[in-house]
């Protein structure tokens, strides 16, 4: 392998085009050589000179191709990644992992024995607002905190007879596709806990999948709740943290997302990731003896570091950020 890594993408629908592609080709480490795109030809016209193949077999064939990027449906991750590290890849799943936990065990152990790195797409620890909380708690500006809770919430009140992540499929629901990054964020803040409740629900009327949750962690001193949901007309606060010191309330939701759908890369923005100042989160706390209360600017968001980070562990023996024992 040369310092340029070459990645095959696996699936060129909204998570390929959208949360892949552009960040892939934003490191410049990594070369976004070849896609798997069954329909259309859209990965041509957006990457000149991308390779196009029709099935997952031709580009795992293709020994040019060090790291395979899963963006496939959620009840294929397991099946392509395994298929994948048998062809002695490097491998990226979008999250969720697998729909169960005997198949993402395996898919660790297979990594190991290939000697090949393994990750999960967890990018919202690349939020700005999540990275604004981490610093606050890890400052220790809120003191001990009692109290998290944090929403994922939409107003979506109609079923999309189309959609996969709606059809009840193993994998799909919003459970596992918001739910996923939801819990990942409060295991990197707090670790595991000591006890799970859940509620899970379906409230839209021919709904087959879950679209609504309501998960408690609880801790010695803290109770944190992961909500989210269809039927929210009028959001609130995204995240409420309450702690001995002070409280830190955010409303709105990181910019990455809705600049990549618009067709906007990191490579070619100045200021990716930063949030707009109507947007920054209120802080009520005693810092050094002074009580303060007011906005805190966002730190800014980072998909791309996820990917810089895989290339990294890749190249240089780095540690990986995500890894696969956490997802």
């Amino acid at each position: 392998m040369t310092d340029k890594i070459n990645v095959g993408l696996l699936g060129y629908g909204f998570a390929g085009q959208v949360f892949h592609a552009p960040l892939i080709n934003a490191v410049p480490s990594l070369n976004m050589y070849a896609v798997v795109e069954r329909h259309g030809d859209k990965a041509v016209r957006h990457y000149p000179g991308i390779r196009v193949y029709k099935s997952s077999q031709e580009l795992l064939q293709d020994r040019t191709v060090d790291l395979v990027v899963v963006a496939t449906p959620n009840s294929s991750h397991f099946e392509l990644a395994r298929e994948a590290l048998m062809a002695d890849k490097h491998v990226v799943v979008d999250k969720p992992f697998t729909p169960t936990a005997t198949e993402a065990r395996s898919l660790i152990e297979l990594a190991q024995r290939q000697g090949r790195i393994l990750s999960v797409y967890q990018n919202r620890r690349w939020d700005g607002d999540f990275r604004t909380v981490q610093a606050l708690i890890k400052g220790g500006i809120l003191g001990e905190i009692l109290e998290y809770e944090v929403h994922y919430d939409r107003f979506r009140a109609e079923v999309n007879p189309e959609a996969w992540r709606e059809s009840g499929e193993p994998g799909s629901g919003i459970l596992f596709d918001l739910g996923s990054h939801l819990i990942d964020q409060a295991l990197v803040l707090f670790g595991q806990p000591d006890t799970v409740t859940a509620d899970l629900r379906v409230q839209r009327e021919g709904g087959k999948a879950v679209d609504n949750f309501e998960i408690i962690l609880t801790y010695p001193e803290l109770k944190a709740t992961l909500k989210a949901g269809m039927f929210v007309r009028e959001p609130g606060p995204r995240f409420t943290l309450q702690g001995r010191k002070g409280s830190f309330l955010k409303y709105g939701f990181d910019p990455q997302e809705d600049a990549l759908k618009a067709g906007q890369t990191p490579d070619a923005v100045s200021a990716w990731g930063v949030e707009a100042k109507t947007q920054w989160g209120k802080l009520n706390a005693e810092i050094s003896g002074v009580h303060f209360v007011g906005f805190i600017e966002t730190l800014p968001g980072s998909y791309q570091a996820f990917y810089e980070n895989v290339s990294d562990a890749i190249l240089h023996g780095r540690e990986l950020r995500v890894k696969p024992e956490e997802a």
